[in-house]
């Protein structure tokens, strides 16, 4: 009996997904584990594995179709016994007249309906792409669907593109770093078709500008930050942190630690913001309209950029971890996120977050409370500022911290205390590690 590939709920949150690319094409051997499509949820790019094994039949939504709903067919494979032409022609004679199949381009032309409700909707409308097939004179390109989807909007080829991202994956950084190299060097134009603004020499003129489709991650973002800036009632309170005995005490920590660990100084600002929750708990709060949420433990989301957006892994009660163990989940936890190797359980809930943007120079920030928690630190640059120490002139490692707080769940007075708390930890981190 064929076994249906379903779209897959890669998130608490995940209604619909975006299949940006398929891995393997019709007339594959499949196995159980294998990497098969990349999909793009409301959080990350994720790779989906099989669960059967079999030879993929027919792929009834084609790469880059958006708006799948979760528990739609995507795919369906044949067993063994069976024969991929049978189940494929099955497969299609399955599919409802009153839900005829299209392609992508068609729909796109087709007045907007509204999308499926449940997850068990009418089969995916879309076309079935041609048989895809494995070649050694087409070797597979490693490049995110945010990456590829800027490659085809400029007619940049990628397999001219070297990627700096994990084992040489083409971000889109890299194609825009390409699209500004010398168009001798680059595929500007196709079929002698220029982009808008653009001179048939090459030469760009002024006003020039092109589209560049939103992902589900970023549509996600704008859609979460948007509530929060506007339902969420935002304070800010901001101190200056003397950062000197702490870089001397991750220094001296670092020269003890055992072998491939290194602490970082975002490490001790989560040790200390997870400390500061637990000693004011008041802070450590979520707004939930009837009730308040008050959270035993500290579960911190660390905010990691990631190609096309940002996601927020969580260390979850962080204040129960040394700095060794701090500094290892966190390191694990960012290269995970950046690789799009996440489970949803590790990157949803939590009941504070940080977002550090002193390694790019920062001095001071604000940011926007990721809902639901009830606060966020934003973290600039340990830079060197002049201060008065007992009424003398002195130089110190000085860093600005800005916390923005939900008035709702937290009050001023309550914001006050948590950043002096957070402040004393920091700056005499020995305490930090009673």
């Amino acid at each position: 009996m064929a076994i249906e590939i379903k779209m897959p709920a890669l998130s608490p949150t995940m209604t619909t997904g975006t299949l940006a690319k398929w891995l393997v094409g019709e007339g594959d051997r499949v196995n159980s584990g294998d990497v098969i499509a990349e999909i793009e949820t409301d959080k990350a790019t994720m790779e989906v594995e099989s669960v059967d094994d079999g030879i993929l039949a027919k792929i009834l939504v084609d790469s880059g179709a958006e708006n799948v709903a979760v528990g739609a067919v995507i795919a369906v494979l044949a067993e063994d016994g069976e024969t991929a032409s049978d189940v494929a022609k099955a497969s299609l004679q399955e599919t409802s007249p009153a839900a005829p199949v299209q392609s992508v381009a068609s729909e796109a032309k087709a007045p907007a309906e509204p999308a499926p409700t449940p997850a068990s909707a009418a089969p995916v409308t879309a076309a079935a792409p041609a048989p895809q097939t494995k070649s050694s004179d087409n070797p597979r390109i490693f490049a995110s669907p945010l990456a590829r989807r800027i490659a085809a909007d400029r007619n940049i080829a990628l397999n001219g593109i070297t990627g700096s991202g994990p084992y040489g994956r083409i971000l889109r950084r890299d194609v825009e770093s390409a699209a500004t190299a010398p168009i001798a060097q680059t595929t500007a134009t196709l079929a002698g078709v220029t982009q808008a603004g653009a001179t048939k020499t090459g030469v760009t003129q002024q006003g020039e500008s092109y589209l560049v489709a939103n992902s589900q991650m970023r549509k996600a973002i704008a859609s979460r930050l948007q509530d929060s800036k506007q339902q969420a009632p935002h304070f800010y309170l901001t101190v200056d942190c003397v950062i000197d005995n702490l870089l001397e005490a991750r220094k001296a920590l670092n020269a003890k630690a055992a072998e491939g660990v290194k602490i970082s100084v975002n490490d001790m600002i989560i040790r200390a913001a997870a400390m500061a929750l637990i000693a004011v708990p008041e802070a450590n709060a979520s707004w939930e309209g009837e009730n308040t949420r008050l959270f035993r433990n500290a579960d911190i989301a660390m905010a990691v950029a990631i190609d096309g957006g940002l996601i927020t892994p969580i260390v979850w009660a962080a204040e129960q971890k040394g700095l060794a163990a701090l500094s290892q989940v966190t390191a694990d936890l960012a290269a995970r996120a950046r690789d799009g190797k996440l489970a949803a359980s590790e990157y949803t809930g939590g009941s504070f977050s940080i977002s550090n943007l002193g390694m790019f120079g920062v001095r001071e920030f604000a940011a926007v409370i990721n809902p639901p928690h009830g606060g966020i630190l934003a973290v600039g640059a340990g830079e060197q500022r002049p201060i008065v120490i007992d009424g003398n002139l002195a130089v110190a490692t000085v860093m600005s911290v800005t916390l923005s707080a939900d008035h709702r769940a937290v009050d001023g007075a309550v914001g006050a205390r948590w950043l002096q708390v957070f402040k004393g930890f920091v700056e005499n981190p020995v305490t930090m590690l009673l």
